[in-house]
């Protein structure tokens, strides 16, 4: 129901800013009322801002972190008031090498093979840091890469794909067939399949099926919608490496997706240079072919062959880390150098969460990246173990495998340190794979038994995902309505799948999509911003990372939509212009919502019976008591036409009492009367551009707060001291 004419003449007389303000008149119908439960032994979180609400700094564009996390632009990011800072770990998505430390010894001299970082600091500080795409890679594309291509359909037999060596006996020390390795080949459409030639590189399979999918969709989108299925001719026990070609069936198969399945690797190596034992562990293809057989055995090939995002799209199970000097690709941007990142000021001296590499790296050089910061003297909050390896298509005990050895390595150099991960891509499902032996296909329930069946669990000290949950190219205002349903959904399918309660959980990245667009600095992504941060630690989280700290420059994403993932609205030359919508929410959350301390917040669950005709929930509110005695209301009106009134209550459940602000109130608004975004492409502009609005109220039982269109507020004091009986 909308407002009665009386309040919306009230809002008029608030003033020009159209502040939230107050009515002392008794409450009537259409006005909402929001209900804390707030005995207190009620508080459904605890958390201390100075750790739980941060931002994330990534890999950025050459030069730019010179230009941004310094001086005045740094102080206007720091404004914003995200306290504590996870650095983000990019090359594990590209598939590429990182080299935290450019000063390092390769595994051969010749400068090549495996490189570790020198863990000693030397006289010049580390400033930035570079990617080296892998030469062995099998991916096209896969949920990171937007670069590069596969060597098992690039058309040149003097590259080839090699699956990691540490997935192997000699590091896990379990049998090949607990980690069988994979490459899947991508036709386009079905097509008739009745031959498959394969150029083997060393080490080769000794034991391989070759396999093609059932169901109709993709295989990796929808793992649990079909299944590999062997081909009747498809299983061999007595590979003898080379170039094979293998008939799969007397008669065509109409297949799309083709995969070759690995258990026994031969061991050899073909590897030039000193003799290392990663060179003869897993397994290498130089090139597959695939089609049917004529009569005079000639293979007429459906596969493109090209060194290029053209080729016939393949995926892998893992890929060796393994290297050359002439790898480096400075032009791909700047993951920023350790010691820039902690002296320059972003972490505010606070300790960070910093990442090693897993998917891409060795356990060797992830300790002495360890060691190197330690050394320096930085402080460590927790170490994040690789990024998004569902997004690399990792089997769940291949991440697991490595985890357990790249926490051996770290824990050998400071056995002190909270490791975690995996870093999931942002879902708002559980994340399926391929059925084990025993059925189960949950990612993140396999990794989980799989520690537990090997007494390592305790290793788990934090779990980190990402939260992109709308679609870039079909956002609506109507997905506001979602967003409390979403987050709180995926936080209890992880506890589903197995994760212990005691372990926390982060979002270690966060914004609307993983695709900017208008909707970034429209005010709806303020406003998702703020729903989205109370929702998830009323869920039940711990640690949440607002993505991206370092703003860009506007640019497209769908449908020519113009935006930025950044705070600040910027030019090419990095001057600032002006603010986003979420630069505001940030500042209400971090610097009005919360104290700026590193003392406990507790969080009580607080509902709103404003809805609209369909349903949906206009008012979320969230509500805390903060360490100087306040308490502060967090509340979001989604309402984009009208302003809402809502009268509030501290009720305790059991007794059926009720307190109300009492005295003076605080009152923030942030919304449209403060901020509207004039869409012009890569013109764009907020105008009015800020700031967050201010008023002193007063409390009371009969109160009403007024709450602006499409806007976020925070009402915060103290409660009257006597409950009253709940009416």
């Amino acid at each position: 129901m909308s407002p009665s004419p009386h309040i919306l003449k009230s809002l008029a007389l608030c003033g020009a800013a159209a502040f939230l303000c107050a009515s002392g008149a008794p409450a009537r119908e259409g006005a909402a009322t929001v209900v804390i439960d707030a005995a207190p032994s009620r508080a459904v979180n605890t958390f201390s801002p100075l750790r739980a609400l941060g931002a994330g700094v990534d890999r950025l564009g050459t030069g730019v972190a010179d230009k941004t996390l310094a001086g005045p632009f740094l102080k206007e990011i720091l404004s914003a008031g995200w306290r504590p800072v996870t650095y983000r770990q990019n090359t594990e998505l590209q598939v590429e090498a990182w080299h935290w430390n450019p000063r390092g010894r390769w595994s051969d001299p010749a400068g090549r093979g495996y490189f570790v970082g020198k863990a000693e600091p030397g006289a010049e500080p580390i400033r930035h840091s570079y990617a080296y795409p892998l030469p062995r890679r099998g991916f096209t594309r896969n949920s990171g890469t937007e670069r590069g291509f596969s060597r098992l359909t690039d058309g040149d037999l003097g590259t080839y794909w090699k699956s990691n060596p540490y997935l192997t006996r000699a590091f896990t020390g379990e049998d090949d067939a607990l980690h069988p390795q994979w490459v899947t080949v991508d036709l386009g459409e079905k097509r008739s399949v009745d031959a498959v030639r394969i150029a083997w590189a060393e080490p080769y399979a000794r034991a391989y099926r070759v396999q093609f999918w059932t169901g109709e969709g993709s295989p990796v989108a929808a793992p649990t919608k079909g299944v590999w299925q062997t081909f009747p001719l498809g299983s061999v026990g007595d590979g003898r490496g080379g170039r094979v070609t293998l008939r799969l069936s007397t008669a065509p198969v109409a297949a799309r997706y083709l995969r070759i399945w690995m258990t026994e690797s031969s061991g050899t190596s073909g590897a030039p240079g000193p003799a290392d034992r990663r060179d003869c562990a897993g397994y290498a293809i130089r090139e597959i072919e695939a089609g049917t057989l004529a009569a005079d055995g000639r293979l007429q090939d459906l596969v493109r062959h090209t060194p290029d995002g053209t080729q016939t799209a393949t995926l892998c199970s893992s890929v060796d880390p393994w290297h050359e000097a002439s790898n480096l690709d400075e032009k791909l941007g700047d993951q920023v150098g350790l010691d820039f990142f902690y002296t320059c000021g972003v972490t505010r001296g606070l300790p960070a969460m910093i990442p090693v590499a897993v998917i891409y790296s060795t356990p060797e050089d992830a300790a002495a990246e360890i060691a190197y910061v330690e050394k320096r003297g930085y402080p460590v909050a927790c170490v994040e173990m690789g990024e998004e390896a569902d997004g690399q298509y990792m089997l769940p005990e291949d991440y697991a495998a490595l985890y357990v050895q790249f926490a051996d390595a770290i824990h050998r150099v400071d056995p002190r340190l909270k490791l975690g991960g995996p870093a999931f891509q942002g879902v708002n499902s559980d994340i399926e794979v391929w059925p084990d032996e025993t059925g189960r296909v949950s990612w993140l329930g396999r990794f989980i038994d799989y520690l537990k069946a090997r007494g390592r669990l305790s290793d788990l000290a934090f779990f980190s995902f990402e939260h992109y949950p709308y679609d870039p190219c079909n956002t609506s205002w109507n997905d506001l309505y979602n967003e409390p349903r979403l987050i709180t959904e995926i936080l209890r399918v992880w506890r589903e799948d197995g994760l212990p309660p005691d372990v926390p959980m982060y979002v270690t990245e966060l914004n609307l999509s993983w695709q900017t667009g208008e909707t970034f600095v429209d005010i709806m992504g303020g406003l998702w911003l703020a729903d989205y941060t109370g929702a998830f630690f009323t869920g039940g989280g711990q640690g949440s990372y607002f993505f991206h700290y370092v703003p860009s420059v506007l640019h497209p994403g769908c449908n020519n939509s113009w935006g930025t993932f950044g705070l600040l609205d910027v030019d090419a030359d990095f001057r600032v212009k002006g603010y986003t919508a979420q630069y505001f929410a940030s500042r209400l959350l971090a610097r009005e919502w919360v104290q700026p301390v590193d003392a406990p917040h507790r969080l009580f669950r607080a509902e709103s019976d404003a809805r609209d005709a369909s349903g949906n929930v206009l008012v979320t509110a969230y509500a805390v008591e903060r360490p100087d005695g306040q308490w502060s209301l967090l509340l979001v009106n989604k309402d984009r036409e009208n302003a809402r009134p809502v009268r509030v209550v501290f009720r305790d459940a059991a007794s059926g009492a009720e307190r109300h602000f009492s005295g003076p109130v605080e009152a923030v608004t942030f919304g449209l009367g403060q901020y509207v975004w004039h869409a012009d492409g890569p013109n764009g502009r907020a105008d009015p551009d800020g700031p967050e609005a201010r008023m002193r109220l007063s409390g009371g039982p009969e109160r009403e707060y007024a709450l602006p269109r499409a806007s976020i507020n925070v009402l915060r004091g103290r409660l009257d001291g006597r409950p009253a009986a709940g009416r």
